[in-house]
């Protein structure tokens, strides 16, 4: 572990009505205050960038700090992809480096699932069109992250 990584911690956000997990762990750099500088791509949370400034408290000492609120957004924007089964590890990167153009910085969560890291000042709307096309050949899906529910990072509520 580098300088760096020994000064992250982890936050959690609760995720109850996600389709995939219950929450997420990410790494957060403390700023003191209650206050963290989310520092990965979310992977299922909604409305959460890499960079962005989050209030985050613990109901309990040895409970991760809860993410309530972002307090001051970074800018940058949160892409997911989930690469079809066709397209193994080697085609995936070549797919992955021709996003670096648009300021893109990713991460793996496993195989297929990749979170994306836009910056504040990249071609989002050149991004997302090149994905629509990779999805329209079937090579992979993609979702935008942005909020879902107000003041929440969770995923809509199933209707019954």
């Amino acid at each position: 572990m580098n300088e760096s990584q020994e000064e992250l911690e982890k936050v959690y956000v609760d995720l109850p009505n996600h389709w995939a997990v219950g929450g997420e762990s990410m790494w957060a750099k403390s700023l003191g205050n209650n206050l963290f500088e989310i520092c990965n791509a979310p992977f299922y949370a909604y409305g959460l960038n890499w960079g962005d400034v989050v209030r985050a408290e613990s109901a309990e000492s040895n409970l991760k700090p809860e993410v309530l609120e972002v307090v001051k957004p970074s800018g940058n924007k949160t892409l997911r992809i989930y690469f079809a089964e066709k397209a193994d590890e080697n085609s995936q990167t070549e797919y992955l480096k021709t996003l670096k153009q648009f300021k893109v910085s990713y991460e793996r969560a496993n195989d297929n699932l990749v979170a994306l890291d836009i910056e504040p000042d990249a071609d989002y709307d050149a991004l997302c069109d090149k994905l629509w096309k990779l999805e329209q050949e079937g090579i992979l899906e993609y979702e935008t992250c942005e909020s879902r529910v107000q003041n929440k990072f969770d995923d809509e509520p199933e209707e019954d």
